[in-house]
Formats: structure tokens, C-alpha cells, sequence
């Protein structure tokens, strides 16, 4: 299992340089950063020209790239009212741990992403609990109650939510519990941000404000996983080693929860590992409809400016939570199936 490991690590080296100078050819086509450095006003064509050469951003595709990279000498600058201000200064790039500076507000990139990251961890993470626990039980459920009326009913609603857009559902959450209960006099949810300013970022607060925005990315990803949890557990029942676990007498629970779930679940962690990386990166219409300050919204926000240290960060970070998580699933593989071997 080591050296699969060590080898699969390896293989990610030149996956991650051809994912990441992809991403960064197209992030140099999507705008021009600096439309929008001189704020609301109109950046001068000679301030304009500075910048640019100051950045680096006069230069050729690739050999910006080879500096995101590998480092260059780089310019501080400081736009305000008196003009721009310049400190020289030396960038090491990503390969020795710097991620540069951002484009927007020229603050370090694991500044910028470290501040949204736990906010997004929270929101996400919870959502994930709530996803697995709901689906699980539900799935479950409808297999060993295979067209039941219960079956019947939520197969329907699983079937409605999950071709429900996220924004309709997050829309219509906000005007049932946030606008309507408040017309009829009854406990309200709120709909935007982490806390009320009056009341402080406190703990009853905070999960207040989670619970429309948990719902809304809860809902759609129920639906799925319990159709997929349904699926394979009535496979897994329907297998030899079932029948002679209940020919032997053993307790229904135990063959359920331990002989069948157990090998049900390999199919489900493939669809886990692939979805858990994704968590870092937030979810940007549910947060921007929220206004939860987390990477969905800062990655929406940066990519609108053209911000490619900011967008590359993210990106980055995703790319490499994607290979681990993988190779996490596969050692969730051999746990879970003994037979399972890797050379």
C-alpha cells in the first residue's frame, strides 16, 4: 500500500503543472485585471502601462506563468490619491510556498484565502453531516421497504428536489420561512450573512444563519445519494452471502449494518471522494444568494476581476484535494473490502 501510494503521489506531479498551466492560460483570457485597480476611477493610460509592466502582465503567456511558478522580482504597489507608491521586493512562487500577491486589494493570496476558507469549512462540512446522516437513513429505509407507500412517497420527493434548481429552492426557503413566518408573527430564519450585527458572531447566531443555506445545499444532494444509497443496498440484499447470513440466524440488524451496508458502500465513497474536495471551494450560488463570506463568493468575486493569483490559489487547492481524496478512496477500498490488493 506504501509504494501505491508513493507512486500515485509521483503520478500527481505533471497532472498538477498541466492542470494548473491550463487553468492559468485561460485565466489570462477571461479579463484585464487592470480595468479595475484604479477603483471607481478610470486607470490613466500611463499609470495603466506602469502597472502593467510592474506585474508582469506585458509579458508573454508562458513566461508569466514560468514566474507564477518559479518567482521573479516583483513590484509592491500601493494605488491611493497621490498616486501609486512602488517597493521592490523578490516573489520565490508556488513551487517554494508563495502564492503571490493578490490583484484586488494586494494582499498575500494565503491571506486572502485563509480568512474565507473556516467560514466555508463550516457551512460545508455541516452540510456534508447532514447530506450523509439524512441519505443514509432514508436510503436504507426505502431498500428494506422496497415499494412501500413510504417508498412510493419518498422516491417522488427525492425525484422533485433533485431536478429543483439550487436558486429556486434557496428563493423559495427565504420567502416561506423568512418573509411569510415573519408576516405571521412566527420565529423567522434570517437570510443574510453570518450573524446580526447588533448581536455579534455568536455561537446560537451563527447556526441560526446556517440553517437556510444548509437546507438549500442539503436538499438536492439528499435526493441523490439516498437513489444511489437505495440502488445499492438492494443489490447488496439481493447477494448470496445475505442469504446465508440469514440461513445461519444471524440478527437482521447485524446482516444489514454490517454484511450488506458494508459492501454497499464502495460505489457510495467514490461518489464521496469526489464531491468532498469540491467542499474548499464553497458553493457560490447558495453563498451569494446568503451572503455567507466564504470561497463560493470570493472565488466569484475575483474571477469577475480577473484576479488569477486569487483564482489560482482556489483552483490549486482544489486540483490537489481532489488527488488526495482519491487516494484516500482507495484505501477506504481495501479497508472495506479485504480483497481488494494494491501492488
Amino acid at each position: 500500500m506504501t509504494r501505491y501510494i508513493i507512486r500515485r503521489l509521483l503520478q500527481a506531479i505533471p497532472l498538477l503543472f498541466i492542470i494548473s498551466l491550463v487553468l492559468f492560460i485561460l485565466m489570462q483570457n477571461m479579463g484585464d485585471p487592470l480595468a479595475t485597480m484604479g477603483g471607481r476611477r478610470v486607470t490613466r493610460r500611463e499609470d495603466r502601462l506602469r502597472l502593467a509592466r510592474q506585474l508582469g502582465l506585458d509579458k508573454p503567456v508562458l513566461l508569466q506563468y514560468v514566474f507564477w511558478l518559479a518567482g521573479n522580482d516583483w513590484t509592491k504597489i500601493d494605488m491611493d490619491g497621490d498616486g501609486i507608491a512602488e517597493t521592490p521586493g523578490v516573489r520565490k512562487g508556488i513551487l517554494r510556498g508563495d502564492w503571490g500577491l493578490s490583484l484586488v486589494n494586494r494582499k498575500p493570496v494565503t491571506e486572502v484565502i485563509a480568512e474565507r476558507l473556516p467560514n466555508t469549512l463550516l457551512l460545508m462540512l455541516t452540510a456534508e453531516v447532514v447530506v450523509l446522516v439524512s441519505a443514509l437513513l432514508i436510503g436504507i429505509y426505502s431498500a428494506l421497504h422496497q415499494y412501500s407507500l413510504v417508498d412510493n412517497v419518498v422516491t417522488g420527493a427525492t425525484f422533485i428536489f433533485y431536478s429543483m434548481p439550487v436558486f429556486f429552492f434557496a428563493l423559495l426557503s427565504m420567502y416561506i420561512f423568512a418573509v411569510n413566518f415573519k408576516k405571521w408573527g412566527l420565529p423567522y430564519l434570517p437570510t443574510v450573512g453570518m450573524f446580526e450585527p447588533e448581536a455579534g458572531q455568536t455561537v446560537s447566531q451563527v447556526i441560526w444563519h446556517m440553517v437556510l443555506p444548509v437546507a438549500t445545499l442539503s436538499f438536492g444532494f439528499i435526493a441523490g445519494y439516498s437513489r444511489y444509497i437505495r440502488s445499492t443496498m438492494l443489490e447488496a440484499m439481493g447477494q448470496d452471502y445475505i442469504r446465508t447470513a440469514r440461513a445461519k440466524g444471524l440478527p437482521r440488524r447485524q446482516i444489514v449494518y454490517l454484511h450488506a451496508l458494508k459492501n454497499a458502500a464502495l460505489p457510495i465513497v467514490t461518489i464521496i471522494a469526489l464531491d468532498l474536495p469540491f467542499l474548499l471551494g464553497g458553493a457560490i450560488v447558495t453563498e451569494r444568494i446568503f451572503g455567507w463570506p466564504g470561497m463560493g463568493r470570493l472565488f466569484l468575486d475575483h474571477v469577475s476581476r480577473s484576479d488569477t493569483p486569487v483564482v489560482m490559489g482556489i483552483l490549486m487547492m482544489i486540483a490537489v484535494a481532489v488527488i488526495i481524496f482519491q487516494i484516500l478512496a482507495d484505501i477506504t477500498y481495501a479497508w472495506l473490502d479485504p480483497r481488494i490488493r494494491y501492488k
